[in-house]
């Protein structure tokens, strides 16, 4: 399943890249928190970004930044899309599905931002992408307020402990 995304929990890492046969990985984890990379994955085709899951600054926390998002673009563009890619976040619900999103939206301009928004919700009934870093996206991706118009248009997922992987086709 080359030039797909693939969506996890931070639990579920090791056997989400073992399934699809991934060879790059994103991560979007709180600092501190204790991660193994999986061996499979080489650590150049690993990106970490660091930040907790809020969409306002809060004292002692580290908000989603541009500087987050646009590493996590140019580490997209960098992906040959010979194998999947895998994103995860501490949940599988919020960072890593706004990622996802983001990622495809990059890697297929042309998509309809409102139709990729609903294949993401259809596909995953808990994501619930952190409007922060759709946000900082849509700007850097000049989308005009589209990509924020449609993921607030799916609104919030369903509760849910830790969300089920699922595989996002950029295209």
């Amino acid at each position: 399943m080359p030039a797909t995304i693939h969506v996890c929990p931070m639990t579920r890492v090791e056997g989400t890249v073992t399934f699809s046969g991934a060879r790059h990985l994103v991560s979007l984890l709180t600092a501190g928190t204790e991660f193994g990379r999986p061996a499979s994955i080489a650590a150049e085709n690993h990106l970490w970004l660091t930040m907790n899951d809020i969409v306002a600054a809060e004292d002692g926390l580290t908000p989603p930044g541009r500087a987050h998002v646009e590493a996590l673009l140019d580490f997209a563009r960098r992906w040959d899309r010979d194998a999947p890619l895998v994103i995860n976040c501490f949940a599988g619900i919020s960072r890593s599905t706004a990622a996802a999103y983001i990622v495809a939206a990059a890697l297929a301009p042309g998509r309809d931002e409102h139709e990729l928004a609903r294949t993401l919700r259809a596909l995953s009934p808990s994501a619930t992408p952190n409007l922060l870093l759709v946000d900082l996206a849509d700007d850097l991706l000049r989308r005009d307020g589209r990509m924020v118009a449609a993921i607030a248009a799916i609104g919030r997922g369903a509760e849910a402990f830790e969300g089920t992987p699922f595989a996002l086709p950029i295209s």
